[in-house]
């Protein structure tokens, strides 16, 4: 009976361990109403890399209602954000700026898309902020990005 009940411990850890894992990887979907399903991503410190999945739940395709999902500092959101859209399509980014923590490509309505990126060099109870670069789109869809 004792062995039983160890073996059922391990186990129960072990899951638990799977499931708090899972805290590392993300989903969040964009729809073409201009919006996020979430306002915030919650993450746990102890992830040494996070995946963000982006899903257009929309039907319009990327050159209408496109969306990607960009992560930099709160502080660089406004900065960044406004001077994207002259980076032009398809991105809507500028390449190689170094305020760009993690972004995905720019889907378009069904499409589905992912990132993974390192949280080193990011700083629990940090201020960050995600956004979309699609012309326009970042005052409303944006969000926080937390590390706890």
């Amino acid at each position: 009976m004792n062995r039983f009940l160890a073996a059922a411990a391990l186990l129960g850890l072990a899951i638990c361990g799977t499931a708090q894992g899972q805290e590392c990887t993300q989903v969040i979907e964009g729809n073409d109403l201009i919006q996020w399903n979430v306002s915030e991503i919650r993450v746990s410190a102890a992830c040494e890399e996070v995946t963000i999945n982006l899903i257009h739940t929309g039907q319009l395709a990327a050159n209408v209602m496109g969306h990607n999902w960009v992560l930099t500092t709160a502080a660089d959101y406004m900065p960044l954000a406004t001077v994207a859209a002259a980076a032009g399509p398809p991105e809507y980014l500028p390449t190689d700026d170094p305020r760009i923590i993690a972004a995905t490509g720019m889907i378009g309505g069904g499409e589905e898309t992912s990132v993974t990126f390192s949280l080193a060099g990011l700083e629990p109870g940090g201020a960050y902020t995600y956004f979309c670069s699609s012309p326009g789109h970042y005052v409303l869809m944006n969000g926080s990005f937390i590390i706890e």
